[in-house]
């Protein structure tokens, strides 16, 4: 007997003649995740990717945690691959399974016969197996409708595979499936959140963060550098550009309205991301913005926002609510980092009465008496860039 992971496709199961590609991708994307356990062969058939470890002592424990975490699957499972034979299948079942067997007190049993060669059907092997198992673990009984533990047989063309229940999956598509794309991460809870929605969607992501010494600290810089590192573990290596944004915020805050700080702000911000973007092929920009959360948010002000770039610019959290946003970041691990009292330069200079409904023509007249294009590639060259893996 030997242990493998059973890999479920999600959406991939949807897709026609390209489906190869995807899962092309899906597995170079495994690859990349687990190469430091070991070597792994990979095998495709029936919506189902199999990953046997090559090499002995691979933790198949640390494997499945990081796999969890690999966009494109809706389960995995870690499965017992034995010989296509009735006898050996009853015989390892109970053995393989005896701790979660134990640890339940109902069960069924789920045939899956895609190999039609088998001389059992997929209901004579639930019947036997079954009865096996209510011999060996008495304390168990069936339920057929919601067991605690499911025992299932997967016959296929070279091994039947035997495991319990399955672990549920990241889901959405392979990162890179879908294109590159970059994310405006200032440090808050929401940019983070956007950034692993997009991922799941299957973008490739680079990251631009917008510092502003002596106004905001190292210390805000590196709660980013954290928060990627978080996004990083589902959508792999994102590479971070560090925007110096000093000199343009004081040339807003001396020379423009003060009730548009923050739009100008946005829009400078806007126009040096999609440099970047484009000298990183990327095809759109990600914001972390929600209609309404605050001022530079609204409707007539996103419209201002928008209106300085060409490329689409994706706002998965657009019509979620605090409450929703916080919950996605407590479970990828980033809200604890992003409430840390280390303030972004969207705080600087924050004006007392922002202009909720700015008209864009005037907006534009009032950036008209910056220099846009020097400021925004003094800013581009003075960028740093460090690799978040």
């Amino acid at each position: 007997m030997k242990e493998i992971i059973l890999l479920k496709n999600g959406e991939l199961a949807l897709k026609g003649l390209n489906r190869h590609t995807f899962e092309e991708i899906l597995i170079q994307n495994m690859r990349r995740r687990l190469a430091d356990l070991g070597n792994f062969q990979f095998a495709t058939s029936q919506s189902t990717i199999m990953a046997d470890p090559l090499d002995e002592g691979i933790d198949l424990d640390e494997a499945i945690d990081r796999l969890t975490r690999v966009f494109g699957f809706a389960g995995l499972s870690r499965a017992a691959a034995v010989k296509k034979d009735m006898n050996v299948i009853l015989a390892v079942a109970g053995e393989y399974l005896a701790s979660q067997l134990l640890a339940a007190n109902s069960f069924k049993v789920d045939a899956k016969r895609s190999d039609k060669k088998f001389p059992f059907n997929s209901p004579q092997i639930c019947m036997e197996l079954g009865g096996i198992l209510l011999e060996s673990f008495p304390h168990l009984h069936v339920d057929v409708h919601n067991p605690e533990l499911t025992v299932t047989v997967e016959i296929r063309d070279n091994y039947a595979y035997i495991h319990g229940n399955q672990i549920k999956g990241a889901g959405g598509m392979p990162v890179g499936s879908s294109g590159k794309a970059a994310l405006l991460i200032s440090g808050g809870i929401d940019s983070p959140v956007a950034g692993w929605m997009m991922a799941k969607r299957g973008l490739e992501l680079i990251a631009v963060h917008f510092a502003s010494p002596p106004y905001t600290s190292p210390k805000a810089e590196m709660k980013v550098h954290s928060l990627l590192k978080k996004v990083a573990r589902y959508s792999g290596r994102i590479t971070l550009f560090v925007v110096p944004f000093t000199n343009i915020q004081e040339q807003i805050k001396d020379n423009c309205p003060e009730e548009l700080f923050t739009i100008i702000m946005r829009r400078f911000m806007m126009k040096i991301a999609e440099i970047i973007a484009q000298r990183e092929d990327c095809g759109a920009l990600i914001t972390g913005e929600s209609v309404g959360q605050v001022a530079s948010q609204t409707m007539y002000a996103i419209a201002c926002t928008d209106a300085v770039t060409s490329m689409p610019v994706f706002r998965p959290l657009i019509g979620m609510d605090k409450d929703e946003v916080i919950i996605t970041s407590r479970k990828i691990e980033t809200f604890d980092i992003s409430i840390q009292p280390y303030e972004d330069c969207c705080t600087v200079f924050t004006p007392k009465h922002p202009r909720t409904r700015p008209k864009l023509e005037y907006v534009e007249k009032a950036e008209s008496v910056l220099d846009v294009e020097v400021l925004a590639a003094e800013a581009f060259n003075g960028v740093k860039i460090t690799v978040i893996n």
